[in-house]
């Protein structure tokens, strides 16, 4: 059932452009077991995983912070608990860091202590991305937020978040990031149904979660970044246990779907989803090489490889082929 505005509750969409000068609050969901990731999550959180010499989850909460969203909750559960030490201050290590006299190292670890305003609040039982959403209902009270998967992550020169949020201040209401993907891969995602007002920005019909290949309405799956209007919290309160007792978030889209406007912004951009195996290769690779301190290295070493491995010279080969055929075309 719709929700009855009340003096003081939600705003209309009209007041919501009006009277929204910045969205500050981001959640971040981290709860999960990282099942697609053990052995090495047995005993640590999947968000934990190291990219290059950072943890995953601390690109996501810089990524948060570039976008101006400096009051961050983040999600937890059992055995999470290196997170919220993560972001806390170290007394022991920073005395040893400063007796040493390792300025550099001691002023990244200080850094880290103050990115942001970090909350934290536990789910408890990991009851699907939905009901770790909810669980962040008393934090975010009645405004507009922003949710970041905790093992999505972006590349550098991303523009996606501040992308959406203009968006939402355009629209006033809910923005979720969208991209292409192969249809056979569908089956993996939350996929929507775009009534397409740009080439790139939709306002969405129907959203489905992990459609088979050939129920798939489209090939545009959900990627890892939302803002929500607050009412989601009771479209959350409304879904139904889905498989295994989870409220799926992509269920209560589609319950907000009934009540108000969604839109979704069709991305390209590079991201990295820290759950796959070859995906966390993947970003370790481009990472390292978009380092200045470790690119040439880097390079050397990986030009050793591709030398020493018969098969990876002759797929390099192949592609130096292809661009040069395609070089001569456009000439």
């Amino acid at each position: 059932m719709r929700p009855n505005r009340q003096p003081g509750g939600y705003l209309t969409r009209g007041e919501v452009i009006l009277k929204l000068k910045q969205v500050r609050k981001a959640v971040i969901p981290a709860a999960g077991l990282g099942t697609r990731f053990l052995p090495a999550t047995k005993a640590q959180p999947k968000e934990m995983l190291p990219v290059v010499d950072k943890p995953s989850i601390q690109y996501v909460v810089e990524e948060a912070l570039a976008a101006g969203l400096d009051d961050i909750l983040i999600v937890t559960g059992r055995s999470k608990r290196s997170i919220e030490d993560h972001f806390d201050r170290s007394f022991e290590l920073e005395y040893y860091l400063e007796e040493g006299n390792r300025t550099k190292e001691l002023a990244e670890i200080r850094k880290i202590n103050h990115l942001a305003e970090i909350h934290y609040v536990r789910q408890g039982d990991p009851r699907g991305l939905g009901h770790a959403v909810l669980a962040a209902k008393a934090h975010v009270g009645s405004e507009p937020f922003v949710v970041l998967l905790a093992d999505d992550i972006a590349a550098s020169d991303s523009t996606l978040l501040p992308d959406m949020l203009s968006q939402f201040y355009r629209n006033g209401r809910s923005v979720i990031a969208l991209r292409e993907v192969p249809k056979a891969d569908i089956r993996l995602y939350g996929c929507a149904v775009p009534e397409f007002v740009t080439p790139n920005f939709a306002r969405i019909s129907k959203i489905v979660e992990k459609p088979t290949v050939e129920d798939a309405p489209s090939n545009l799956a959900v990627t890892g970044r939302y803002i929500f209007t607050p009412e989601i919290f009771d479209a959350l309160s409304e879904t139904n246990p889905g498989f295994a007792g989870e409220i799926q978030l992509t269920d209560a889209i589609q319950i907000l779907l009934g009540w108000q406007a969604i839109y979704g912004l069709i991305t390209s951009e590079k991201r990295y989803d820290i759950g796959n195996k070859l995906d966390y290769l993947r970003a370790t690779v481009e990472t390292a090489l978009d380092r200045s301190d470790l690119s040439g290295p880097f390079r050397e070493i990986l030009a050793n490889v591709v030398a020493n491995d018969p098969k990876l010279r002759e797929m390099c080969q192949d592609l130096l082929d292809i661009k040069i055929d395609l070089d001569r075309k456009l000439i």
